[in-house]
């Protein structure tokens, strides 16, 4: 589709390293800088976008109990998140509310999470490197600043305000700060809005207690040369949370102060987005703009419509009508109102309980020959494989509104701590009445594309090995 102008791409590659102990893990780059220092990058043109090539660092070694310590505390974390959605979903505002780019992107086991992580330059003092988590349920980009009052540890330094001649605090009665203070689920300005000389402060909190506490800023936002000039964000200097050691989030959600909404005259609220497995030597990408060409998709694009909802937030909706486990239909009467998010921040797909139940119950039928084991975190379908040299894996398959299909792939289907305790990758919400949420890690291998002034969804099957 054609916007008007030539499109633009970002591509940022994803790295990714294989975690001990049969769990998938991602490894980080310390900077762009620092990275390309190292490890001598290339870049290449292709398409009308430049891609940077990357590549990983060794980890060092972990004992068995800290790596299994540190996956479960991702998954209670992101158990905490599912609930933190599901508030939000609940309770919000019904108020109205042909440039070339390329950054390094790094997978963040290393910085204590799960999630995938992109390297931005923010500043105009140079534009120091700050490692954020990509994140499609978050409508404001944050990130923690200097001096900061109480913050969680982050790889990089701090960005310090006073060190870039471009930085301005926004005040109360700024059009931004008022569109933050719509959100008011999870953003509230507390400042005189019939001052002009007031700050915008906000407070971004979460049902699992972390929380970002600071200003709203404008500065220069930098993707691998492409300047955006007075990009809108949270300057937090009080953040704590299960942030890993990232200086904070990047929001890709639907909302006024997202980046996709800041960007939508380079980028026409167009981007996707191809999650790699974690292994290593894999790479994936993030493109803003709609320029296709630069897809590796084996499979045509597959479309569904974004579910309009008043209440929606800044969270991708779109209804799921089936699943079916080994190519058997599963039946339940959850589907009748299955409203899903797409979620790129949430890592594992959490169903409500009607169709949660109906698909381990086809799914222990398919797997019956092997024996069960414990539930681990939040799965609680679990299987010791110990001694087993093959094991038939059942497929899983997605099926959105206008019979789209989307098959998961092999490695999305189970989730190992080790042989002797392997799960099902999915697990149940507490009530229908809740939302259904696609995590990451059932879109590795897809290449997922956000259409939002066509208000639509695309999926299609892709390698997200670039390296």
């Amino acid at each position: 589709m054609a916007w008007g102008f030539s499109a633009t791409v970002l591509l940022l590659l994803l790295l990714v390293v294989e975690g001990g102990g049969g769990v998938d893990c991602m490894e980080v780059v310390r900077s762009r800088r620092a990275l390309q220092r190292k490890h001598h990058l290339r870049s290449r043109a292709e398409s009308g976008a430049t891609i940077l090539e990357l590549r990983h660092h060794s980890s060092g070694k972990k004992s068995r109990e800290d790596e299994d310590d540190d996956v479960a505390g991702f998954l209670s974390s992101d158990a905490a998140r599912v609930s933190s959605l599901q508030r939000r979903v609940a309770g919000w505002s019904t108020e109205e509310d042909d440039d070339k780019a390329s950054v390094p992107v790094s997978s963040g086991a290393r910085l204590r999470t799960l999630n995938y992580v992109a390297a931005v330059g923010l500043g105009g003092g140079g534009g120091d490197d700050a490692t954020v988590i990509v994140d499609t349920a978050s409508e404001l980009t944050w990130v923690q600043c200097a001096p900061c009052a109480s913050c969680h540890d982050q790889q990089d330094p701090l960005f310090d305000p006073a060190s870039s001649p471009s930085y301005a605090v926004l005040p109360c009665n700024s059009s931004s700060c008022d569109a933050l203070r719509l959100a008011a689920a999870t953003g509230s300005p507390s400042c005189d809005a019939s001052s002009s000389d007031s700050s915008c402060s906000y407070t971004l909190s979460y049902r699992d207690g972390s929380y970002s506490q600071g200003v709203l800023a404008r500065d220069k936002l930098s993707l691998a040369g492409e300047v955006i000039d007075g990009f809108v964000f949270g300057c937090g200097t009080s953040n704590q949370g299960p942030f890993g050691g990232t200086s904070g989030l990047m929001g890709l959600g639907r909302s006024k102060l997202s980046l996709i909404s800041q960007t939508m005259d380079q980028f026409g609220g167009f981007f996707s987005y191809c999650l790699p497995l974690k292994e290593s030597g894999s790479s994936g990408s993030l493109v803003l703009g709609d320029d296709t060409t630069v897809y590796r998709n084996s499979t045509p694009i597959v479309y569904t419509s974004m579910v309009s909802d008043p209440l929606q937030g800044p969270f991708y909706f779109v209804n799921l009508t089936g699943i079916a486990v080994g190519g058997q239909e599963v039946e339940s009467s959850g589907f009748s109102d299955g409203k899903v998010i797409v979620d790129s921040g949430t890592i594992i797909t959490t169903l409500v309980p009607s169709v949660y139940n109906a698909v381990k119950a086809e799914f222990l039928s398919q797997f019956a020959e092997y024996p069960r084991a414990p539930g681990y975190s939040i799965l609680d379908t679990c299987f010791n494989l110990t001694g087993f040299r093959e094991v038939q894996i059942p497929s899983l398959k997605f099926v959105f509104d206008g019979n789209v299909e989307v098959e998961v792939d092999s490695s999305g289907v189970l989730f190992s701590s080790d042989s002797s305790q392997v799960c099902l990758a999915l697990a149940s919400l507490k009530s229908d009445y809740e939302t259904s949420i696609i995590g990451n890690y059932q879109q590795k291998n897809l290449r997922v594309i956000f259409d939002t002034l066509g208000s639509q969804i695309g999926f299609a099957q892709e390698t997200c090995d670039y390296i």
